[in-house]
């Protein structure tokens, strides 16, 4: 594998640096995934960007994070499910949800269940949800509107899932309390 390195304020490209002390300022230190990202400034600034637009979306931090947590198990990232899970848990999610999500067990509420639901045939499907998945989605109390955020939500989740597998991004110590082991990636090996 080729090394990428997790560059420091020092190292980073001027470029990345505003995004990288914007980082610091909201976390408290500088996140392993942002480090890496910022060998490539236009990924690291889009995936900023796309994160704060996904922020605006009408859905909850629950919800937010039932699509992030979701595509992250479905796309076997160790660092996103591990950051998420500790991000959820800062933004209220209950403990059940945060643990289903991680395990991939069915939500008790069952509007969340649907978005679930939904998210993995958006993720697995590639886009071409079928009628009858897009319909139950529909009627569990969602709008379309919320069909083209769980789109973004995924979007979202490919510039920073991918960016992990391909650089190997280590685990900040600050989310390591809550690795993840992805049985998806055992598979692929």
């Amino acid at each position: 594998m080729t090394d990428f390195p997790t560059h420091t304020m020092a190292s980073a490209p001027e470029a990345a640096k505003p995004i990288l002390q914007a980082s610091r300022e909201s976390y408290g230190f500088v996140p392993n995934l942002y480090a890496t990202m910022a060998e490539a400034p236009t990924i690291l600034e889009g995936y900023a960007t796309l994160s704060k637009i996904f922020g605006k979306t009408d859905l909850s931090e629950t919800e937010r994070q039932i699509i992030l947590m979701t595509n992250n198990r479905l796309n076997g990232c160790q660092y996103c499910m591990a950051a998420h899970t500790t991000l959820s848990q800062m933004g209220g999610v209950a403990d059940d949800v945060i643990t289903a999500l991680r395990d991939n067990t069915p939500l008790e509420d069952r509007k969340l269940e649907a978005l679930r639901q939904f998210a993995i045939a958006i993720n697995e499907r590639r886009g071409w949800p079928t009628d009858a998945q897009l319909d139950a989605f529909l009627a569990a109390g969602y709008a379309r509107q919320t069909v083209l955020e769980v789109i973004l939500g995924t979007a979202l989740k490919v510039l920073s899932n991918y960016t992990n597998h391909v650089a190997e991004t280590a685990l900040d110590g600050a989310f390591a309390k809550n690795a993840w082991l992805a049985s998806t990636r055992q598979a692929a090996e």
